[in-house]
């Protein structure tokens, strides 16, 4: 599918260097690799400590379709609960599933709760995922998002799961895929929160590369409209978004998933920038006006953090002053938004 290029295009000739370069000027970089590891955290890059379930992390080496080739890893508490929700937990650049299992507290959670948790793992030298493909950026496209929904699809059918309660969240570069997520399947979740990415569709690479590193983005270089965002999100699911009436618009967007965004001011991986552009990405999704949130809490839900809310909660950003890359996941607080 071809639909997604033309709107890309659009973003590229967006595209303006924060240090004053004329607009339009902006260079992608083509697979490349980070220059500094893009690593999971507790906000000063100290590792995070370790959660772990006890029931044991499995790995599933056949659930269907794996068009990219992504190992899946699965956590299913001794107690489940009946038509259990399920959480797809995405690891970042350098990471495993085993490692986001860990150090994160999703299973020990799923215990008290009875959920189950998906720890997809990835394909790729340095473990981090494809956000820059067009077969990544396309539903159903063959990337590893597809491979993920297919992840998804088969635990809901082996295990009865509630297809109304679909979560999925992830630090860094799996906070990235979160966002593709949300974009490329948003049927599929109920709910979607971001640790520290950047916006969907913004590593895109032009020259077809997947796995691609796009420092221009990186960078906190890329200052687009609502509108440009938005636009790349309705074209990963163009079915999704069909019809021109103010009507079905406004349905496409109710029916899409509650989106919940982190970032750090003192991130120096994926630049603070980079919060900003994707609260305008899912406000232009959502018709909201970015600069003008329904309520705006200091130190919420911590001293130095900022949480600002739009529609009554369909869309919450958490701007974490001090905070550098990553900010915690803060798990007691996603299963408030995510409801469990």
């Amino acid at each position: 599918m071809k639909l997604l290029e033309p709107v890309l295009a659009v973003l590229a000739g967006a595209y303006t260097a924060q240090a004053g370069a004329p607009l339009g000027t902006t260079v992608y970089d083509d697979a490349m690799t980070p220059m500094a590891a893009l690593d999971e955290g507790n906000g000063n890059d100290a590792p995070a400590s370790a959660s772990v379930g006890t029931g044991g992390l499995v790995q599933v080496p056949d659930f269907g379709p794996n068009p990219s080739n992504t190992s899946m890893y699965i956590y299913v508490p001794a107690q489940l609960a009946a038509q259990p929700a399920i959480i797809v937990a995405i690891h970042y650049c350098t990471g495993t599933a085993q490692a986001y299992y860990a150090h994160t507290p999703y299973a020990q959670l799923a215990d008290e709760k009875g959920f189950i948790v998906i720890y997809p793992s990835s394909p790729y030298e340095g473990t981090c995922w494809d956000v820059s493909s067009q077969a990544a950026l396309t539903h159903n496209g063959g990337g590893d998002s597809n491979s993920i929904a297919n992840m998804v699809t088969h635990t809901l059918a082996k295990y009865h799961g509630d297809p109304a309660r679909v979560f999925v969240t992830g630090t860094s570069s799996g906070a990235m895929m979160t966002n593709v997520m949300a974009a490329a399947y948003p049927e599929m979740f109920a709910a979607c929160i971001v640790y520290s990415g950047v916006p969907a569709g913004c590593f895109y690479d032009q020259a077809g590369g997947a796995n691609a590193w796009n420092s221009s983005c990186a960078d906190g270089q890329i200052d687009s409209t609502p509108a440009v965002w938005a636009g790349i999100v309705d074209a990963m699911r163009p079915t999704f978004s069909a019809g021109s009436s103010a009507a079905a618009s406004a349905a496409a967007a109710a029916a899409r998933p509650r989106m919940q965004i982190y970032h750090g001011s003192a991130d120096a991986i994926l630049h603070p920038p980079n919060y900003r552009e994707t609260i305008k990405q899912w406000c232009g999704v959502f018709g909201f006006d970015a600069n003008a949130p329904d309520e705006t809490q200091d130190n919420m839900p911590q001293t130095s953090y900022t949480t600002s809310t739009w529609g009554g909660g369909k869309l919450i950003g958490v701007y974490a002053e001090g905070v550098g890359h990553t900010v915690p996941v803060r798990g007691d607080d996603d299963m408030v938004f995510f409801g469990l």
